[in-house]
């Protein structure tokens, strides 16, 4: 604000957690950004893909992309099918677009925001229960903290250094997938190759969590007997 620069927030799915109550706080002036982006695919559970861009002012977002005053082709009328207040066109580099936002709107108008915050608190509660397994196991390392809905973790073995364990854990990550029991991600943490769980399904039970820490135990345990 000071220096008068643009300031725009990649909420990805960290922003949707001002839908829950008890989560609101973390995402604390968010309301403060000139745009703001978010994946109502990631963490309101709709089908891929349908983001959003909410931008503060919005003449500013239509000098950005309108060009239908300056064109022959595409002039705004006073009646008629070119009439009308409020052309898509303006607002973004597609020219035509598909209806995404039905998906959204009959979302939200048959479960209602309140739900949505539920399921998102729901989610967060869960991740915090799969660190709990991860922090009792000793097979497990947990990588990172767990503020929302995202826990990454490893599996180790004494007398493994850094190579061989991230070499281990990748292979527990791809015999994972193959079994169908689960398809976390993985990213790598101060050289450490992470097991990525983010949670984000609105189905998922603490059970499905009781499955996927015994399956990367089991995996991990008849790899080290295979070395």
């Amino acid at each position: 604000e000071q220096e008068k620069m643009w300031f725009h927030v990649d909420g990805a799915f960290g922003a949707l957690s001002i839908l829950s109550p008890k989560l609101r706080s973390l995402v604390s002036g968010i309301d403060r950004a000139d745009s703001l982006a978010f994946d109502l695919h990631k963490w309101m559970y709709m089908p891929l893909e349908v983001g959003c861009t909410l931008v503060k002012r919005e003449e500013y977002h239509k000098k950005t992309f309108s060009y239908s005053e300056s064109t022959d082709y595409i002039a705004h009328h006073s009646r008629g099918l070119a009439s009308g207040e409020k052309w898509y066109v303006d607002y973004g580099v597609q020219m035509s677009r598909g209806f995404r936002a039905l998906k959204v709107w009959m979302g939200i108008k048959e479960q209602g925001i309140k739900k949505y915050g539920r399921l998102i608190q729901q989610n967060v509660e869960q991740a915090q229960y799969l660190e709990k397994l991860i922090q009792a196991s000793a097979e497990l390392e947990l990588l990172a903290p767990v503020p929302l809905n995202i826990v990454c973790f490893r599996f180790v073995a004494d007398g493994l250094d850094n190579s061989t364990l991230n070499n281990l854990n990748k292979e527990i990550l791809i015999r994972l997938h193959e079994s169908g029991i689960a398809v976390p991600s993985y990213t790598m943490i101060d050289n450490k190759y992470s097991l990525r769980a983010a949670i984000t399904n609105h189905r998922s039970r603490r059970e499905d969590f009781d499955v996927l820490i015994k399956t990367i135990l089991e995996i991990g345990q008849e790899l080290l007997k295979s070395q």
